[in-house]
């Protein structure tokens, strides 16, 4: 089989993209809740709050390292992006765009080593881009309004820093307890169980 031909989606990987996507479409409307909760513990220092942002990149690190394919980041955090936006999602249908950002962040990672490199500096990597990508969107949506110094550089800081940690490190280790099941056999990251 040449590089190509392992590039095509399969349909059990178009269904378990899917899955991981439903799945975290409906976290992230739940984490939409608990941001908001969360406002009056970082009223020290509201930028701190990104230290929990992290968990609405996971689905484009997760996607890219189970599936292995061109366009699965993509794929899993724009329809995690939609599902939570159907959901209600407190910030309205502008959380698409963000999802198209997010997980173009995250595609451009494993695009850098040719969708052939999967292992934890190319998760972090994965992360860290995601939470770039992330971070710039609110920069210039979200944060236009706020200082520069005080508030929407450590936002932008702090928000890759979350997104390498909790997107980047919290799905190779996902993807590691989840391939040692033995529920991703059919997948590269299940044959590689050793090598994640």
């Amino acid at each position: 089989m040449n590089h190509t031909d392992s590039n095509r989606w399969r349909t059990v990987d178009i269904v378990v993209a899917s899955v991981i996507a439903v799945a975290f479409g409906v976290i992230f409307w739940a984490w939409g809740l608990l941001w908001g909760a969360t406002d009056a513990a970082f009223a020290f220092f509201p930028p701190a709050q990104t230290l929990i942002y992290g968990v609405w990149l996971v689905p484009a690190v997760l996607g890219g390292l189970v599936i292995r394919k061109p366009g699965a980041s993509l794929y899993c955090e724009l329809l995690a992006a939609i599902i939570s936006a159907l959901l209600g999602s407190q910030w309205g249908g502008i959380v698409i765009v963000q999802g198209l950002m997010q997980g173009l962040g995250a595609e451009l990672a494993f695009a850098a080593f040719r969708y052939r490199a999967y292992r934890l500096p190319v998760a972090l990597l994965a992360g860290a881009l995601t939470g770039l990508t992330a971070a710039i969107f609110d920069f210039v949506y979200w944060n236009k309004t706020y200082d520069l110094v005080s508030y929407r550089l450590p936002y932008a800081l702090l928000t890759i820093v979350s997104a390498t940690v909790i997107a980047g490190l919290g799905s190779h280790l996902l993807t590691k307890a989840l391939a040692n099941t033995g529920v991703l056999d059919r997948f590269p990251a299940g044959r590689d169980r050793a090598l994640i």
